[in-house]
């Protein structure tokens, strides 16, 4: 079965972790970022941010058969999962904090005085609402998305991933501007890339259901 197991996804992340240990140190010698770098920032908002977007790729996993949707569900699981597993082990490299230090909300690091960022997709009932980073569900979408079924369940996880690589390429495209580390700053060009690509797929998918990404 292709579906990877959730035991595997774990180890995944450990290994990923691990990785990194060798690779953030091509940072130039420039030394380690500090608590409230982009860099440090970054890692610790999207790695959160990954985390929602595995979830939702679980959940919409077992709520379908559509074999394009879990196709996409189980790339986009692989892939943030494998990211996650950097973030998260690169902060450890670094001795810093998975938390902000001193109740920073997220995206401070952006250089937003209220710590959120430019919501990216942010709308009425979803898309980044009080304390969530752009994009991000909300505890009430993700219910939902629990109870749907077939096709209903395509589109709503369309939807609200859309809406999800909207606030997750905003944030990557910060970092690639704002971090110091050039390893950290490759990881951000590649997801931009990468969500991009993808954004683009899940409009067609859309389409092809006769629904369109949330406004």
């Amino acid at each position: 079965m292709w579906w990877v197991a959730g035991g595997v996804v774990v180890l995944l992340l450990v290994l990923a972790g691990v990785a990194a240990f060798a690779c953030a140190r091509g940072d130039g010698g420039s030394g380690v970022p500090g608590v409230d770098s982009a860099d440090a920032g970054f890692a610790r908002d999207m790695a959160v941010h990954h985390q929602q977007a595995v979830e939702m790729s679980f959940i919409v996993r077992d709520r379908t058969d559509g074999e394009d949707v879990r196709r996409l569900a189980y790339d986009i699981a692989n892939t943030q999962a494998n990211q996650r597993g950097m973030l998260l082990g690169w902060l450890d490299l670094w001795v810093l904090p998975k938390v902000a230090p001193g109740g920073a909300g997220p995206m401070a690091w952006m250089g937003h005085g209220d710590g959120h960022g430019d919501h990216a997709g942010g709308h009425g009932d979803g898309g980044g609402g009080a304390g969530l980073m752009p994009g991000m569900a909300t505890e009430d979408e993700l219910t939902r998305l629990g109870t749907l079924r077939g096709e209903e369940a395509e589109v709503f996880f369309l939807q609200l991933m859309t809406d999800h690589h909207k606030g997750g390429v905003s944030m990557a495209e910060a970092c690639a501007s704002r971090c110091a580390v050039p390893v950290e700053k490759r990881l951000a060009r590649g997801m931009v890339e990468g969500q991009q690509s993808e954004l683009r797929l899940m409009r067609d998918m859309l389409a092809a259901r006769g629904a369109k990404p949330r406004s």
